[in-house]
């Protein structure tokens, strides 16, 4: 059920101009970071002030001093941290600072400041509360990459799709536009990385989610990606964090899903001993095969019982998350 505070657009009942805020996560950017930064476009209709914030997660050059001398202002991590926790500070400084739509990119040069405007207008009219842009929702616009990255991120996208119960084309992209309601109901854990986990995150919410086609550079200019740079570590390091957000959001679905897994061979063993009793009115040579099937069906009476648990800890977490939307929306009000 769609919440109504989210149906109007975001500057509906905004006594003063929308506050920009373009975060860009970079470490080692000094090659690229002076010009996306001076990319970032001066002016974007429906907004007023513009304020660009680089978050150098922990960089060993000048990433800091060129980002800062181009005019942004610079949150610094004394040692690299990870995209995710780069994020999360993005995200805390926004809420913090009162900004009315967060635009997040990368330092690398992948992505266009100019398409900033088109990324941001449908949050800002009040179509979408959550945008990212789309290397894959329009063809014409594919990047080149290597066929191993374009099947992986499609793999995910898939998962993530099934998942979030939507179809999404690109859940990897790091050029994303946020909406202050988006922004504020965000509660993350990965330090890795954060764009599958925060896909999730806001299609559990029933979030307006919309995907907008941008041309992307399909590799970096200079340097090499440190989320993407080994596939095996980021599919591996990604995948867990997927488990954990659909363990912690559907847990009965995710425990009786594994209690049906093990009932099905308790059922058959149980079977197939049941069979051999009728046909020689006795359990041996067979009689392990029962013992396998009380404890396959006791562990699936202990996941089940998991997902009971879950289900009611999950029910006390919505009530917890939405307090703390509505104290985070208090404090904003006040501010």
């Amino acid at each position: 059920m769609t919440d109504a505070r989210r149906l109007e657009p975001i500057g509906a009942r905004a006594d003063e101009p929308l506050r920009l805020l373009v975060a860009i996560p970079a470490l080692n950017e000094s090659a690229t970071i002076a010009d996306v930064v001076r990319g970032v476009p001066e002016r974007v209709e429906g907004v007023g002030p513009i304020e660009i914030l680089v978050i150098d997660d922990g960089s060993s050059d000048d990433t800091a001093a060129l980002a800062s001398e181009v005019g942004a202002r610079v949150i610094r991590h004394p040692a690299p941290r990870g995209v995710g926790a780069a994020f999360q500070t993005a995200l805390s400084y926004g809420i913090e600072s009162g900004a009315d739509v967060i635009v997040t990119l990368d330092g690398d040069g992948q992505f266009d400041p100019a398409d900033i405007p088109k990324l941001a207008a449908p949050v800002i009219s009040g179509e979408a509360e959550f945008t990212t842009a789309s290397r894959f929702a329009d063809p014409a616009l594919e990047p080149d990459m290597p066929a191993i990255k374009r099947w992986g991120n499609r793999m995910m996208s898939r998962l993530i799709s099934r998942l979030a119960g939507q179809r999404i084309f690109d859940v990897s992209c790091g050029m994303r536009c946020y909406g202050r309601d988006a922004a504020l109901q965000l509660n993350l854990r990965g330090s890795f990385t954060y764009t599958q986990e925060v896909m999730l995150n806001l299609a559990f919410r029933n979030v307006r989610i919309l995907e907008v086609p941008i041309r992307v550079r399909g590799e970096r200019e200079s340097g090499k990606s440190r989320v993407a740079n080994n596939l095996w570590r980021y599919a591996f390091r990604t995948i867990q964090i997927i488990f954990r957000c659909y363990r912690d959001y559907y847990p009965l679905r995710f425990f009786g899903t594994l209690a049906l897994i093990l009932l099905a061979p308790a059922a058959l063993l149980l079977g197939f001993l049941g069979i051999h009793y009728l046909a020689t009115d006795a359990f041996t040579p067979y009689k392990w095969t029962g013992f396998a099937a009380a404890a396959l069906g006791l562990m699936a009476l202990v996941m089940f019982h998991l997902g009971l648990t879950g289900d009611l800890l999950v029910r006390h977490r919505t009530y917890l998350e939405e307090i703390l939307y509505r104290q985070r929306l208090d404090a904003r009000r006040r501010d």
